[in-house]
């Protein structure tokens, strides 16, 4: 059983849906800066979200979702996520996680003109956290 003293609020917020509300005790995440780990009484942060996996460590243990993109909000007592796009891995479909990770590094090869590099950077890092995060499940 979690302390309660140590919980906080979480958020995760997408244009589609409130993904998740709830407590934790920790939640980690990736920024355009490196990963972060954020605990209760947290030094109050705006940062940038990248593609990445989400792991809240809630009283009941931990809940993995995959996240794309967007703004986190961290307070001493709440830490807000705005996401583009949150899933769930049983919300992930691996089969076209791989063949979006296959478009992109096709791409990034090919290496002509036309090809947006970061858009494909981009496309490569959403899948690969697609499928990571399915394979954490």
């Amino acid at each position: 059983m979690a302390d309660k003293e140590k919980m906080f609020q979480v958020k995760i917020i997408t244009p589609d849906r409130i993904f998740y509300t709830g407590e934790a005790e920790m939640i980690e995440f990736m920024t355009s800066s490196g990963q972060i780990g954020v605990y209760k009484n947290h030094i109050p942060l705006t940062t940038v979200l990248a593609p990445g996996a989400v792991i809240i460590h809630e009283a009941e243990g931990e809940k993995v979702a995959a996240v794309h993109a967007g703004f986190a909000e961290i307070l001493p007592e709440q830490v807000t996520l705005l996401a583009e796009i949150a899933e769930w891995p049983e919300e992930i479909d691996e089969n076209r996680a791989k063949a979006a990770r296959k478009r992109a590094e096709e791409r990034l090869q090919a290496k002509t003109e036309d090809v947006d590099v970061v858009r494909a950077e981009f496309a490569l890092r959403k899948a690969l956290t697609r499928i990571g995060v399915k394979d954490m499940k």
